[in-house]
């Protein structure tokens, strides 16, 4: 499922540069309160989370996520993916096949470009509740790709609880948990080889 993974990380990544607009004092709020969260999940200290989504009757899957600057590490029940900046590896867990790519190349993942997009594509806005702070992200006029992400941050703590996107009809939800900022080893994003023998996996090497 490493695509739905490139969703969350677009999301979240596209907004790593303030945009200069004029903005309401709610908007601005929002703004700052996401990029707080930002620096967090993708900041260098690291972080891991771990990701459920469910669409009734269409998918289910849940994953774990670590991160640390631009290096990357997910697990799913289908894939496992190693980029420590520099190679990108996605194991295909059950055809036992590993697909190597450079770690910048967008050919690692196309679909993944789909999901790019400006910050000053979009507006911000912010309410309280008491399930947490919602942050919602609402596309400008025939701005393509995600039209609107609601983001639920946990009071106390900034961390994400879960997303919700809509792409056209399509809504779905991410739900977040176990969440730990800090303490993450470099050594996690190294792919380790010696586990995956040529002589059991089949090897692509795309870079």
């Amino acid at each position: 499922m490493y695509r739905l993974i490139f969703i969350i990380t677009a999301l979240w990544t596209s907004l790593g540069l303030p945009a200069q607009v004029k903005e309401t004092p709610n908007a601005q709020q929002a703004r700052r309160m996401f990029m707080e969260t930002f620096r967090m999940i993708y900041g260098d200290q690291g972080s891991q989370l771990t990701y459920n989504v469910n669409i009734i009757g269409i998918y289910k899957t849940q994953g774990t996520i670590w991160t640390k600057g631009k290096k990357s590490k997910f697990i799913d029940e289908k894939y496992i993916a190693w980029n420590d900046d520099v190679t990108y590896y996605r194991l295909e867990r059950k055809k036992s096949k590993i697909v190597v790519y450079d770690a910048h190349s967008d050919e690692r993942d196309k679909y993944a470009t789909k999901f790019k997009f400006s910050p000053d594509n979009y507006t911000y806005s912010i309410k309280d509740s008491k399930e947490g702070y919602y942050i919602t992200l609402k596309a400008k006029k025939n701005v393509k790709g995600i039209k609107e992400a609601r983001c639920l941050l946990d009071k106390k703590t900034r961390y994400p609880i879960s997303v919700r996107i809509k792409m056209g009809i399509f809504h779905t939800t991410i739900k977040i948990s176990n969440v730990k900022v800090g303490g993450i080893s470099d050594d996690l994003f190294s792919f380790p080889r010696d586990k995956y023998p040529a002589s059991k996996y089949e090897y692509t090497d795309n870079r």
